[in-house]
């Protein structure tokens, strides 16, 4: 499986989009609330914008005095059918597992 272009840093990913009516790359950072973006007119450009935006935003948290926010927690909800919830109970008792650490394995197993 392909990677998206994304941009990292100090924990925190953003995206890499363009805008050919603009004629620049643009992106914001993804897994948190609220909005961080951030542009350039290059590559570079846009890397260095990206990473100021998460510098200013972890010195806005810091003196504000408040926790800045965990990019992921780890948690998150997923409906699937009963069927499929059904197989997943029984596949995971059935190798002595628990039905998270069988779906964490089945999305390892993706997304590696």
């Amino acid at each position: 499986m392909k990677k998206a272009n994304v941009l990292e840093y100090k924990g925190y990913t953003g995206t890499v989009e363009f805008s050919a009516e603009d004629n620049i790359l643009f992106g914001k950072v993804i897994g948190i609330e609220g909005l961080i973006s951030y542009e350039g007119e290059s590559i570079s450009a846009l890397r260095e914008d990206f990473e100021t935006a998460i510098d200013d935003y972890l010195e806005m948290c810091s003196e504000k005095g408040i926790e800045p926010q965990k990019v992921y927690k780890g948690t998150f909800n997923v409906r699937i059918s009963p069927e499929l919830h059904r197989s997943l109970a029984v596949y995971a008792a059935s190798h002595n597992m628990t039905l998270n650490s069988t779906v964490e394995q089945a999305i390892m197993n993706y997304v590696q």
